[in-house]
């Protein structure tokens, strides 16, 4: 496997996770991987700044801010003023998870994973091979878990 083909991979399987994540109540996904992407950076630093998050993530400040204001609605982060800078709020993970955080953690992606490992003809995918991806997919996670790995440059 080559540099183009993991990323392609990992594209793949952000599109799986979406689709594995419940329909909030709104009814709008908007942009789950611009909120997803915010909320990890917001998780591995605590008490960071919107300029801050996107200057690490690559992604538009206006693209940020409007993912923490979801990520708030939602319950997922808290922001409080800047003590050293009271224009500016500092974001982070809310102390204690809401319904919507709860939901969307206890949601599994075996419909997802079987709908994309289905057979050409849409019937259910081979269990092996359902059963060997999630095998693969849960060591994936275990070794490389957000913040287990060096930062990418």
């Amino acid at each position: 496997m080559n540099g183009v083909e993991l990323f392609l991979l990992g594209r793949t399987l952000m599109k799986i996770g979406e689709q594995a994540m419940p329909e909030p109540e709104s009814g709008s996904r908007g942009s789950v991987r611009s909120v997803l992407v915010t909320l990890g950076d917001i998780v591995a630093n605590p008490g960071t700044t919107v300029g801050e998050i996107a200057a690490r993530t690559g992604l538009p400040q206006s693209q940020v801010s409007t993912a923490v204001a979801r990520l708030t609605e939602a319950g997922s982060v808290d922001t409080a003023p800047d003590p050293a800078d009271r224009r500016r709020r500092l974001v982070h993970p809310a102390a204690t998870p809401s319904a919507r955080v709860a939901e969307v953690r206890a949601a599994t992606i075996d419909d997802a994973l079987a709908a994309a490992l289905a057979a050409p003809d849409g019937s259910a995918p081979d269990p092996a091979v359902l059963d060997a991806v999630t095998a693969a997919l849960a060591t994936l996670a275990r070794h490389l878990a957000p913040g287990a790995v060096a930062r990418p440059r």
